[in-house]
């Protein structure tokens, strides 16, 4: 993989690999890449770009890199696939609410963060132009390849009625509501 640097210097060298950890409060985490060597460097700037305030630790991810004084550095996220998932569902459902695999046929609705708490592991966003709250719980923010939430941060939400109220059963980035509304197909 190295070895292609000095000819991608300018554009980047296309990675594949895993995020080793990511804190949001720091504003930095690492990528290990698939076919091994040194840790890359995630900053918070190029995961922003992304349409991402955070990524979940395992997450799979695919980013354009550069050699750095520093090192290696991420300068471009490419793709984030959510960590493979873990038997979690019976510590999360609260009776098998979100059992099931997410509904992929369900609209994609543009949202802001109220406010959530990750060592509370929950917390709620407003769909634009409805009143009632959206309960976010820290599973599906991992299922969705997420490790944190800020107050205001625009994402998009797939949500489901549950037994007490509506809850997110997918959240990604602002971006993707707006791609599905124009291509059906993503």
């Amino acid at each position: 993989m190295m070895q292609q640097m000095s000819d991608a210097e300018n554009d980047g060298a296309r990675v594949t690999g895993t995020v080793k950890w990511f804190d949001p409060s720091k504003g930095f985490g690492f990528v290990v890449s698939d076919q091994g060597g040194p840790d890359i460097l995630l900053h918070a700037n190029v995961l922003r770009n992304f349409g991402q305030s955070s990524v979940a630790d395992a997450a799979g991810i695919e980013i354009l890199v550069q050699e750095t004084a520093r090192g290696i550095q991420a300068v471009e996220v490419l793709q984030i696939e959510p960590p493979i998932a873990v038997d979690i569902e019976e510590d999360y459902t609260a009776g098998g609410e979100i059992a099931e695999p997410v509904d992929l046929s369900l609209p994609l609705v543009p949202a802001r963060v109220k406010w959530f708490d990750k060592a509370k592991g929950f917390g709620f966003a407003n769909i634009f132009g409805r009143d009632e709250d959206v309960f976010l719980h820290i599973e599906v923010l991992r299922r969705s390849g997420l490790a944190d939430l800020q107050p205001g941060e625009a994402v998009s939400l797939r949500v489901v009625e549950g037994k007490r109220g509506r809850m997110a059963t997918q959240v990604t980035s602002w971006e993707a509501a707006l791609k599905s509304d124009e291509d059906p197909s993503l």
